[in-house]
């Protein structure tokens, strides 16, 4: 459980100043989904100042007008997009041709890269450092196209510090592996029991619903990679990311592990119907994960050990689960009915921060 001094700055770091915003464009726009025959939904759009790419045609709230699209194919590799965006009598026009990004990235890469824990960043110097970032904490290279996109989940409560360390150590880690790539920080309200699990659902489930993701990376907040060859994508099985931590001494605790940083494609999420939202307090969920995959007839997969290492930020632990080893038992009789489709929560607050984006919801029992 966290200590009284962590309680004093439970909510998430705030701006000293109002930020500077995403541009009188955007605020005057609404994307509707006019029907495309590009598959990915993804559209190229400028202001005066930045470019935007591939963001999904949907409806966020804070947009205002509509959008017309034409998309075109000139080889399999090459994907024409052209835009018109009306905004009163502001016409904007942009046409490009993206390449396929490469498969090999193994040139961006040098292996091991250092973790630093002091000084730690405040939100407008991360702000400052990270202006390629666009609005929500999302990235993908402006020269090719990325074929699949990867969706970041952070299950958060009360770890201010934290949070800023690892956006400062991820951002750039994600950057060089060249992924289309958002991290979405999923806060808890209050201070009952915390519930990583149904978090880390509500992430999946509200990240869909801004865009499509082929990928889902679920993240303690507390783990910071330590080699960049360990690559955050989605493999053919569920992937065990977190496989060797500096307070395990680099070694695997035990083989059916799924805790720390997970890696599981949409698909797959789906169809083990996410985690359990019976777990409320420290432990258990990852195992009933673990369980999950194997009656799905999945199976783990793990990057060696010299590859998948992590640092762990220091913190204290939270309370565990009194009633954790009761509800692994029960095992497969819970599964198709306790995860995804029985998720319950109120919505709190949902907002596009220039370093991510945040999603603050209550999960106590709803009547």
């Amino acid at each position: 459980m966290e200590g009284a001094s962590e309680r004093t700055s439970c909510r998430l770091p705030k701006e000293e100043k109002e930020s500077p915003g995403y541009g009188p464009l955007l605020k005057t726009l609404l994307f509707k989904n006019n029907k495309t025959h590009d598959h990915n939904n993804s559209l190229i759009y400028t202001t005066k100042n930045e470019s935007y790419y591939n963001y999904v045609v949907t409806e966020p709230p804070f947009l205002t007008t509509n959008l017309n699209l034409n998309i075109s194919f000139s080889t399999p590799a090459v994907i024409e997009v052209s835009t018109v965006i009306e905004a009163g009598n502001d016409t904007k026009i942009n046409s490009t041709a993206l390449p396929l990004c490469p498969d090999d990235i193994s040139s961006n890469l040098v292996g091991r890269i250092p973790i630093i824990r002091t000084p730690v960043p405040t939100v407008q110097g991360l702000e400052k450092r990270f202006t390629w970032l666009k609005p929500g904490g999302h990235w993908q290279p402006s020269n090719c196209k990325v074929l699949k996109s990867v969706a970041i989940v952070i299950p958060y409560r009360c770890r201010g510090e934290h949070l800023l360390l690892f956006l400062q150590h991820m951002h750039p880690f994600l950057k060089k592996q060249m992924l289309d790539y958002t991290i979405f920080v999923v806060e808890q309200e209050g201070d009952g029991p915390f519930n990583r699990a149904m978090l880390m659902n509500i992430g999946f489930d509200e990240a869909l619903k801004t865009r499509k993701f082929d990928c889902f990376i679920f993240h303690d907040i507390d783990l910071l990679p330590e080699d960049d060859r360990n690559l955050y994508t989605c493999p053919e099985q569920p992937r065990h990311m977190s496989v060797a931590v500096d307070i395990f001494k680099y070694k695997l605790p035990y083989p059916a592990i799924f805790g720390g940083v997970s890696a599981i494609s949409t698909e797959h999420f789906k169809l083990l119907n996410g985690f359990s939202n019976s777990f409320w307090g420290w432990g258990g969920e990852d195992d009933d994960m673990s369980n999950r995959i194997r009656y799905h007839h999945l199976h783990i997969s793990r990057y060696p050990v010299t590859i998948a290492r992590y640092t762990m930020l220091t913190h204290k632990k939270d309370t565990p689960s009194s009633t954790r080893y009761e509800i692994l038992k029960q095992g497969q009789q819970k599964y198709d009915k306790d995860g995804l489709n029985s998720l319950k929560f109120k919505l709190i607050t949902k907002k596009l921060t220039p370093l991510y984006s945040w999603v603050f919801v209550n999960i106590e029992p709803l009547s």
